[in-house]
């Protein structure tokens, strides 16, 4: 269950890092001329609506994994652990023949418009992009049953949005000078050898428990 956390925690610093995140919101907040603490206020909002999307889908694949393996042990042993390696390598390849999810919105679309309109808008396109790289996760997660579940999505939760702002706050105090262009080229790679690295741990742990 700890090394299921930690690699959560992992997953989200890294997911929320990446500046497709972030950044928009920083130049939708520029656009609207809005305070610090509003834009602060506007992202943990979309970013919430982000998270639960992912959240949700999360549920039914972990569920899904819960009843699997409690039924069948080679699914917690083999299975899970060959998923996450499995997923990692397709994003691997994927981030050099493919393009990353990204959260761009049009800073133009909602000028001077009230702040419920624009952080609704936002909010929307955020929960209608979840994070599809963390759901394999959840296959793992599941084997350890709702408590695996739970606390996955709790991580995920409070590290992705807080991490958000905190991008957010930083970028408002010049962060944004920063190159991030290499994160964002390789956001797939990154999280695809993070989640073959949990793969590997799980079933080696899986197959010598002893060890923690």
């Amino acid at each position: 269950m700890f090394h299921i956390i930690i690699s959560s925690f992992v997953l989200s610093i890294i997911h929320a890092t990446i500046p497709n995140h972030w950044l928009p919101l920083v130049a939708v907040g520029k656009v609207e001329h809005w305070s610090k603490r509003t834009t602060l206020w506007a992202t943990a909002i979309s970013g919430f609506a982000h998270v639960a999307s992912t959240i949700l889908i999360g549920f039914f694949v972990g569920w899904a994994g819960y009843k699997l393996s409690s039924s069948y042990r080679w699914i917690y042993v083999v299975v899970a652990p060959a998923v996450l390696v499995l997923f990692g390598l397709g994003y691997v390849i994927r981030n050099f023949y493919g393009h990353g999810h990204s959260h761009n919105f049009d800073e133009n679309v909602v000028p001077n418009s009230s702040f419920g309109k624009v952080v609704l808008t936002l909010s929307i396109a955020m929960f209608f992009s979840p994070c599809i790289e963390l759901e394999a996760y959840y296959i793992t997660a599941g084997t350890l049953g709702w408590p695996g579940i739970i606390g996955v999505s709790i991580v995920y939760l409070v590290v992705t949005v807080a991490a958000m702002v905190s991008f957010v706050a930083l970028a408002m105090e010049g962060l944004n000078r920063f190159n991030f262009q290499f994160l964002e080229k390789n956001e797939k790679a990154i999280i695809g050898t993070v989640l073959i690295l949990v793969g590997i741990t799980t079933y080696l742990l899986n197959l010598y428990p002893d060890v923690i």
